[in-house]
């Protein structure tokens, strides 16, 4: 009999209900391939305009990404450090706060590393050098954050402002300690850390020689599922959640507000600042000015793409480096900047399209729990 009703509801076009795990499963997945449909079609328009057939172009594109070890490997390095400072942005916005200085704290991240690797001595070896200097990194990172943090927790004042401004000093700070004091000569970048490499892939994996694809990227997925614990499995990530849906409420019910965020900021400055050692410890195996090259921004791209969800940022990392490195496969053929314009109109569709996903999933999961 229930089958029948099934089976009439069917008829009558009601839509079929997903039971509430695989609702929960396809939350994050959804609204990064979403962006990524809509970003194909309107790619298919752009790439016409120039008189090229788009699927030669996204041939070449996938070919030059994920279709050669080399092109993987660069893949893998970016979305390294993307995760980073997607998971640094997206905790922050769980707790209501807007982290513009993922920029600053990824710089400083990547310094401190550096500095932890020159001032260790030669020969130390890795299983103590290595923990150091991302120790190093993390609390460079959560040091530029503490800023912002206190004085929004003490004051009130506005992590947007505070942030952006606090960038600024950061990066500028770097910079004059780079030129005046530790560069080598000639050059902008310091001297090659004495201890605390990470290796590269390719000395594992002869496939990828050539790529910067480096075993940081364990250290960006570990950093992603204790992220996913601290939020979804502790009393703490409970509160914090709980401050950024409603601080108010949150404080009636006992949970120091002022607290919360400035430990969401800490954290949010300490994954930045492991983006840093990517760069540092994985591939030049020195700081640089202007390494982060925009990563930091970026990843606010990245965690509103992945939806603020661990899982969603480390797939949403994986979608912005492929068109970063994709980019630079299908110039031969078609601009650079049109990959650009792709990756905006990620962002535009994800901020269109996702809520209706949402709502589509709610609806979803509520019928699979009745």
């Amino acid at each position: 009999m229930s089958l029948g009703m099934e089976q009439v509801a069917e008829r009558k076009g009601t839509p079929s209900r997903l039971p509430s795990s695989v609702a929960r499963l396809l939350s994050p997945l959804l609204p990064p391939l979403t962006a990524l449909l809509i970003a194909a079609v309107v790619g298919d328009i752009l790439i016409l305009t120039y008189g090229q057939s788009p699927a030669d172009v996204f041939k070449l594109l996938i070919e030059g990404t994920w279709g050669n070890a080399y092109g993987l490997g660069q893949v893998i390095y970016k979305a390294t450090t993307l995760t980073f400072t997607g998971l640094s942005v997206a905790l922050a916005l769980r707790a209501g706060l807007f982290n513009i200085g993922a920029e600053g704290q990824l710089a400083m991240g990547g310094f401190c590393a550096a500095l932890v690797g020159l001032i260790v001595p030669v020969g130390t070896p890795a299983v103590i050098a290595i923990p150091l200097c991302l120790a190093g990194a993390a609390l460079g990172g959560a040091g530029v954050a503490s800023v912002p943090g206190y004085l929004k927790a003490r004051f009130g004042a506005s992590e947007v402002i505070v942030t952006i401004m606090v960038n600024l000093i950061t990066l500028a700070f770097l910079n004059w300690v780079i030129a005046t004091k530790l560069n080598v000569a000639e050059s902008l970048h310091t001297a090659e850390i004495h201890a605390g490499a990470v290796p590269r892939v390719s000395s594992m994996v002869e496939a990828f020689r050539g790529s910067a694809a480096n075993f940081v990227l364990i250290v960006a997925l570990a950093a992603a599922a204790y992220a996913w614990w601290y939020l979804f499995r502790t009393r703490a990530g409970y509160d914090l959640r709980a401050v950024g849906l409603q601080p108010e409420a949150a404080e009636y019910g006992g949970v120091k507000v002022g607290s919360v965020w400035l430990r969401a900021m800490l954290m949010a400055g300490a994954l930045a600042g492991l983006g840093g050692t990517n760069y540092v410890l994985g591939y030049k195996q020195y700081y640089e000015e202007g390494f982060a090259a925009g990563a930091g921004f970026l990843g606010i791209a990245v965690a509103l793409v992945g939806r603020n969800h661990p899982v969603g940022v480390v797939i949403a990392a994986l979608l912005f480096a492929t068109l970063s490195q994709g980019g630079l496969a299908v110039n031969a053929v078609v601009p650079k900047q049109m990959v650009d314009v792709l990756t905006a109109v990620v962002i535009i569709a994800v901020a269109t399209s996702v809520p209706e996903v949402q709502r589509l999933l709610k609806g979803a999961r509520r019928g699979g729990e009745s």
